[in-house]
């Protein structure tokens, strides 16, 4: 009964990061349209990604949640050099 309440609850908690947002889409296209692009490009990524877990059952050992995190970690540093050059 417990194997199967942790089973049910494993499941749940892949299923919901499955649905977590992408990332956003902020970076300004014509003050930084390579930023922008590569900005793009991860988001489109992260959702190919959500596309293979779903196609997959969600199970693949993690290592496509941590794929998803690591892209949102990519969009943060994109906002980051962003917001940097509008500083000079």
């Amino acid at each position: 009964m417990i194997k199967l309440t942790l089973s049910s609850a494993a499941l749940l908690l892949v299923a919901s990061a499955a649905f977590a947002a992408p990332p956003a889409e902020d970076i300004s296209a014509k003050r930084h349209p390579n930023l922008a692009a590569a900005q793009d490009l991860s988001r489109k990524a992260w959702e190919r990604i959500v596309a293979a877990q779903k196609a997959n059952e969600w199970d693949m050992g993690g290592h496509a949640q941590k794929a998803k995190d690591l892209l949102d970690q990519v969009n943060n540093e994109l906002r980051a050099a962003a917001t940097d050059a509008n500083k000079h």
